[in-house]
């Protein structure tokens, strides 16, 4: 379904700023994949998400999905088909617009009231209302003045209107409190579940990349150096993922929000 086939990546090269953000590194996520990304900083996952969505070309490689090779396909094209979540609950929406106008945007048909229909307007409202939040009673709050949890799960909704074909998720919870980030962790756990949307999540939180989804991958240096499913993830604990860690890089895992299970 997505395949990157030896993708390599350098940052400032010729310069003593020189950063090798992914060496090599070949992937294959397979159609319903949910998979959780963890790695220390700068292991390399956000670039490999940046990779994937067309933020720069890479050195050497390929980017592949659906057996179609989108190495060179700009990134506002690629943004058709794949949806992405950041940490920071600021971006993937128009702060200024409206909660409908948001939504009209991600509707595609431009995001002004003219355009909205009766049948848009309560199409929106059905939709706001699966997030629990109160929202489609607000449609007409700017979208600056909600709270970054609920922000978060309208960017979720918006970036999932059209069922993308990939969806990134780049610690989406990571800036929200516990209580909030566990809320917008269990919405998308039944957004992709309930549309089967291929699905990759950056957590620094250990015990939720063993939770959720159906396949975990750590990274370090810019390479992929565990990858489990199946049964033998199911059995994983925290310790087990950092003793992977140790054996994989040949050092011990230095990070206090992966090592604690915690989000922020």
């Amino acid at each position: 379904m997505l395949i990157l086939n030896e993708v390599s990546k350098t940052f400032n090269p010729g310069t003593v700023n020189a950063k090798l953000a992914l060496d090599n590194l070949s992937l294959h996520i397979h159609p319903g994949d949910f998979v959780s990304i963890i790695g220390a900083n700068g292991a390399g996952k956000s670039t490999l998400f940046n990779a994937i969505c067309g933020s720069f070309f890479p050195d050497q490689g390929k980017v592949i999905m659906d057996g179609k090779d989108i190495t060179w396909m700009p990134e506002h094209k690629r943004a058709r088909v794949i949806g992405r979540l950041f940490q920071d609950p600021m971006r993937g929406t128009a702060p200024d617009m409206s909660i409908e106008e948001n939504l009209a945007l991600a509707a595609g048909n431009g995001g002004w009231l003219s355009r909205v229909s009766s049948a848009d307007r309560r199409e929106f409202q059905d939709r706001l209302a699966l997030l629990e939040m109160g929202l489609e009673d607000r449609m007409y709050q700017p979208v600056g003045l909600l709270s970054g949890g609920q922000r978060q799960a309208l960017t979720l909704l918006m970036a999932t209107y059209h069922v993308p074909k990939v969806l990134l998720l780049d610690e989406h919870t990571a800036a929200l409190d516990p209580g909030t980030a566990k809320k917008v962790l269990a919405l998308t756990r039944s957004i992709v579940e309930e549309n089967h949307i291929t699905c990759l999540m950056i957590t620094h939180n250990m015990q939720s990349a063993l939770d959720l989804g159906n396949r975990t991958l750590m990274m370090d240096q810019g390479h992929v150096i565990y990858d489990v499913t199946g049964e033998e993830r199911k059995s994983l604990t925290i310790q087990d993922l950092t003793a992977k860690f140790r054996q994989a890089s040949g050092k011990a895992l230095d990070n206090d929000r992966m090592l604690l299970g915690i989000e922020k």
